[in-house]
């Protein structure tokens, strides 16, 4: 089934974005774009740095002109727009974290809505209606006139988001929202943004380097590759292999199964391991960590892993090992390979 134009908010085709030289030429980073997304979605844009996810999103805002193709907001073309227009269709949060002194959220929040108010800049009930649930939708209650400069970087982003809310627009575009922020409010944030995409209908465009957040949560990516720009579900990329040309290097390959990058290492022994439950995944994942290959119980290996938590066995031949935690285990692995034992 494919989606109506009327469904798509944001439409790209055939889109190259760059910036301008002193020679006044364009100065071309990605071309050949043909994406979308539709209205209720929540798009995350992946890609290696300088392959130009920031151009692409500042182009969409409006910020710089797009350098060829078709770029549409609502099925009108964005360089069609006046400034005030398209502050009543699309918010924008910068990359960067807002450090300002002397301000309340609630004032910070408040200017989400100047585009909507008078000469004098007055609020108005309906104002500090859609100001007070902004700050609500982020889970902010209560920080109305706490300062700005006493929060946390989380805390701020919060802020920011909720001045988008406030705006009241159907677009919220966000460069790096969770850039600086720590693992639990990277979750936190991308986690708002899903809710707010479906709960409030808006289309929500962010772009990010947090594959296992925007996996886990967006519902269609832009995969800005070195050739090509691809989108669909995140699913949809990793079973047909996508994920694997976003970086070009020889230690990382992306792991389909755990949905996740990792570090090729050479390979030391072959292990059986029996077991069950967690404490046997997370012991596979010990060991392939430390370069050891995981085979089938029918075929030939170099030791068996028993793991009976919180003991784990090790038997080779007629001998067999105890230990009682991962750590002690490995290292004793390790120190038979440096060892060169069998």
């Amino acid at each position: 089934m494919n989606e109506d134009l009327q469904d798509k908010i944001i439409s790209l085709s055939n889109g190259s974005v760059g910036y301008k030289e002193k020679s006044r030429a364009h100065k071309i980073i990605k071309s050949e774009i043909s994406v979308y997304a539709l209205k209720g979605e929540l798009v995350a844009v992946i890609g290696e740095n300088g392959i130009g996810k920031s151009t692409l999103l500042r182009t969409i805002a409006g910020f710089q002109p797009a350098a060829g193709g078709d770029f549409r907001i609502c099925g009108k073309q964005i360089s069609s727009y006046r400034e005030k227009e398209l502050a009543v269709l699309m918010s924008f949060v910068s990359t960067e974290i807002i450090r300002v002194s002397n301000l309340s959220v609630f004032d910070l929040v408040s200017l989400g809505r100047y585009p909507y108010t008078n000469w004098f800049g007055k609020l108005l009930a309906e104002d500090h209606y859609l100001i007070e649930e902004a700050i609500s939708a982020v889970g902010l209650q209560g920080y109305e006139y706490r300062m700005v400069n006493h929060l946390s970087d989380g805390e701020r982003q919060k802020v920011m988001i909720a001045r988008s809310l406030a705006q009241n627009t159907e677009i919220i575009v966000l460069d790096e929202p969770t850039a600086f922020l720590d693992l639990s409010n990277k979750y936190e944030i991308v986690h708002i943004l899903h809710r707010l995409a479906h709960e409030k209908d808006k289309t929500i465009l962010f772009s990010t380097h947090d594959l296992t957040t925007a996996i886990a949560e967006a519902d269609r990516l832009w995969l800005m590759l070195e050739n090509s720009v691809e989108q669909g579900a995140p699913e949809d990329l990793i079973l047909n292999g996508n994920f694997d040309n976003i970086f070009h290097s020889n230690h990382l390959y992306f792991d389909r199964e755990k949905g996740d990058f990792r570090v090729r290492k050479e390979t030391k022994k072959a292990a059986h391991v029996t077991g069950e439950g967690v404490a046997l995944d997370w012991t596979i994942k010990a060991l392939a960590r430390n370069g050891f290959e995981i085979v089938a119980l029918t075929d030939p290996a170099d030791m068996t892993i028993g793991v009976n938590y919180p003991e784990w066995s090790v038997i080779q031949g007629s001998q067999q090992i105890q230990f009682n935690s991962l750590v002690l285990l490995c290292r004793y692995l390790n120190s038979l390979n440096s060892k060169g034992a069998h």
